[in-house]
C-alpha cells in the first residue's frame, strides 16, 4: 500500500503532457503565421497564405509548384482590395466578386415600437458608412431578409413556426398593432428595412448595386437551391462580408450554410448584433475568426476600399 501511495504522489507531481490538439483559446484566435507559404484548395477554388500574413482568396494567382520558402505576393491587381482583418492577417479579395450579405436589419426585429434592440441598432450607422465604400470598388450589396408568401406558411416546418409564435398566438403572418401589417411576410412594413436603411437600398436598388433577397428560413443559403445562392452563383461572388441581427441566428445560419458551399465568410463585427445573454455574440466571433474564416470591421472595409 506504501509503495503504491509512493508511486501515485510521483505520478501526480509530473506535469502532464499536453495533447498534440490542445491548443488555448488565445492560440486559435491569434495562430502563428506560416513559416513558407501555403495553397489550400483545388485548380480553380483556391487560397495562397504568405509568411507576411496576407491570405489572397481571390482566385487570381496559384502558388508556383517550385516557390520558394520566402516568395513575396504577387503585387496588388486593380481588381483586389486587400482588407485588414484580427489575427495579424490581410485578405486579398477581388472586389467584383465580393458581396455584403446584410440580414434582417428589418423593421421587426429593430423598430422600437416592437422590440428593444439597442445593439441592433447600433448597427445602422456603420453601416450607412460601409456600403457606400464597398459600391465604389464594384462589390455588390445584398440585403438579405425574411419576407414570406401565404404559401409558403403552409410549407414552413412545426419548429420554425413555433419558434416565432407566442404563448399567446401570434406567429408568421399574424397582424402586428398599428401599420405594421402582417408578421415578415412579404411587403408589409414590419418586413421593410429599418429607417435609413430602407432609403439606402433604394438608392442602391436605383443604381444597380444593391439587391433584395428574401429569405423563408433562418439561414439564407439552407436548400438546394436558394434565391441568394442562385444570384451569388449566377454573379460570380466567391467572397461574403457578413453583417446583421441576430449575430448567432439568421446570421449565423446564413454564414455557416455558406462556409459549407465554399464561399469565403468574413464577418463586420460592428455590423452584427444580437438580443441573446452574453456569449452569443462573442461565440459566433471567436469562432468566425478561427474556423469559419475571418473577422474585420467596417473601418477597415472602408479602408481598404479608399486604398
Amino acid at each position: 500500500m506504501g509503495a503504491a501511495r509512493s508511486m501515485l504522489e510521483s505520478d501526480t507531481t509530473e506535469p502532464a503532457a499536453t495533447p498534440i490538439h490542445d491548443t488555448p483559446i488565445l492560440g486559435l484566435t491569434m495562430r502563428p503565421k506560416v513559416p513558407t507559404p501555403v495553397e489550400y484548395g483545388n485548380e480553380t477554388e483556391f487560397w495562397v497564405e504568405y509568411p507576411s500574413g496576407l491570405v489572397d482568396v481571390s482566385r487570381a494567382d496559384r502558388l508556383p509548384s517550385n516557390a520558394a520558402a520566402d516568395a513575396k505576393p504577387p503585387p496588388l491587381k486593380p481588381t483586389q482590395v486587400d482588407i485588414e482583418v484580427n489575427g495579424d492577417r490581410i485578405v486579398r479579395v477581388n472586389k467584383e466578386a465580393t458581396a455584403i450579405v446584410i440580414i434582417d436589419m428589418q423593421n421587426f426585429f429593430l423598430h422600437p415600437d416592437l422590440r428593444a434592440h439597442p445593439l441592433g441598432l447600433a448597427c445602422v450607422d456603420p453601416l450607412l458608412k460601409v456600403v457606400p465604400a464597398l459600391r465604389s470598388i464594384g462589390s455588390k450589396i445584398l440585403w438579405v431578409n425574411w419576407g414570406l408568401t401565404d404559401h409558403e406558411l403552409k410549407t414552413l416546418p412545426p419548429s420554425l413556426i413555433r419558434s416565432f409564435r407566442k404563448h399567446n398566438g401570434g406567429g408568421f403572418g399574424s397582424e402586428l398593432p398599428g401599420n405594421f401589417g402582417r408578421l415578415l411576410m412579404r411587403d408589409a412594413y414590419n418586413s421593410d428595412l429599418y429607417g435609413p436603411l430602407q432609403e439606402e437600398y433604394l438608392k442602391g436598388q436605383k443604381a444597380g448595386t444593391d439587391f433584395w433577397i428574401h429569405k423563408n428560413r433562418m439561414s439564407g443559403i439552407w436548400g438546394y437551391q436558394t434565391a441568394l445562392d442562385l444570384f451569388l452563383k449566377e454573379n460570380g461572388i466567391t467572397t461574403l462580408l457578413f453583417a446583421g441581427v441576430n449575430t448567432d441566428q439568421c446570421v449565423l445560419g446564413t454564414l455557416v450554410d455558406a462556409y459549407y458551399r465554399g464561399y469565403d465568410c468574413i464577418v463586420l463585427e460592428d455590423g452584427t448584433a444580437t438580443t441573446s445573454p452574453e456569449g452569443g455574440y462573442e461565440n459566433m466571433i471567436y469562432n468566425s475568426g478561427n474556423g469559419y474564416g475571418f473577422v474585420t470591421d467596417t473601418k477597415r472595409v472602408i479602408a481598404a476600399a479608399q486604398q
